[in-house]
């Protein structure tokens, strides 16, 4: 197994507690209790990308479930999920079920795909996932079927609740939505904002980083964590500048970490 990958499926993580390790862009690993969550990992070597797949897609391995917010490359990589299909048979692949059709073909089997919608929920062993339509930049619910196409996800297992917002804007009605979630631990949040040089070259925009902080500060969560801001140089955003205006308007209220490359974060429930 990858070296990293072992040290994860090692890492203790007891009762009231989590351990995050940021994989780049808006990916993601969650250890809850026993069980490992990848979300969004952008795994492929693509031309473009600033800095290499912190573990080659090849070598992932012991992941329980891999979670997928949207049907962009750099969230639902599917050249990556094709091999993790195989590679981790046992594991669960959630997604937005609006893009079913593309995941099963992929190549895992029915009962490991689980597609939600806004509003729903699953649970894997010791962890419940719940889904809350995201607006990348606008909702798209096609009116036929009432399913959304991007989604975030609350993870909730061990006592904790760690919330990864995918590619979103803020959009009336969804602080109610998270706020009916219960406090929330931590929080991985897009800030590479959103502008008409990009719109123009097809480049659908997330929120800026105030809008995230201001977010992040409104819910008063514990632990606020910029993404969406290291990997393309025509998308890109500022965490120092997210962290500074978290801290002058929401001081000693909503805590920042600027993200290192698969350095460990541990979480303690209530403190």
């Amino acid at each position: 197994m990858n070296a990293f990958l072992e040290s994860v499926r090692n890492t203790s993580c007891p009762r009231g507690t989590a351990v995050l390790w940021w994989m780049g862009q808006m990916g993601l690993l969650v250890k809850l209790g026993d069980k490992v969550l990848c979300i969004d990992y952008f795994a492929s070597d693509e031309p473009g990308r600033q800095i290499r797949p912190p573990v080659p897609a090849s070598e992932v391995e012991g992941i329980d479930v891999f979670l997928g917010t949207h049907n962009h490359l750099d969230h639902i990589d599917h050249e990556a999920w094709k091999l993790w299909a195989r590679q981790c048979p046992d594991a669960f692949f959630v997604f937005p079920r609006a893009h079913l059709a593309s995941v099963l073909a992929d190549g895992m089997q029915k009962k490991q795909g689980i597609g939600l919608n806004d509003g729903e929920s699953c649970r894997i062993g010791n962890v419940t996932i719940r889904a809350v339509a995201a607006s990348h930049e606008f909702l798209d619910r096609d009116p036929e079927t009432g399913l959304y196409p991007h989604m975030q996800y609350i993870l909730e297992g061990n006592g904790l609740r760690i919330w990864h917002a995918g590619d979103t804007v803020r959009y009336e009605g969804m602080l109610p939505k998270l706020q009916a979630l219960g406090p929330i631990d931590a929080a991985l949040l897009p800030i590479n904002g959103r502008d008409a040089a990009r719109y123009r070259r097809n480049c659908i925009g997330n929120m800026t980083f105030q809008e995230a902080a201001d977010l992040a500060g409104t819910l008063r969560v514990r632990l606020a964590i910029p993404g969406h801001w290291d990997m393309f140089a025509d998308n890109p955003g500022d965490p120092r500048a997210f962290a500074d205006y978290l801290d002058a308007k929401y001081p000693g209220q909503t805590g920042c970490l600027i993200p290192q490359y698969l350095q460990p974060v541990r979480l303690t429930a209530g403190t």
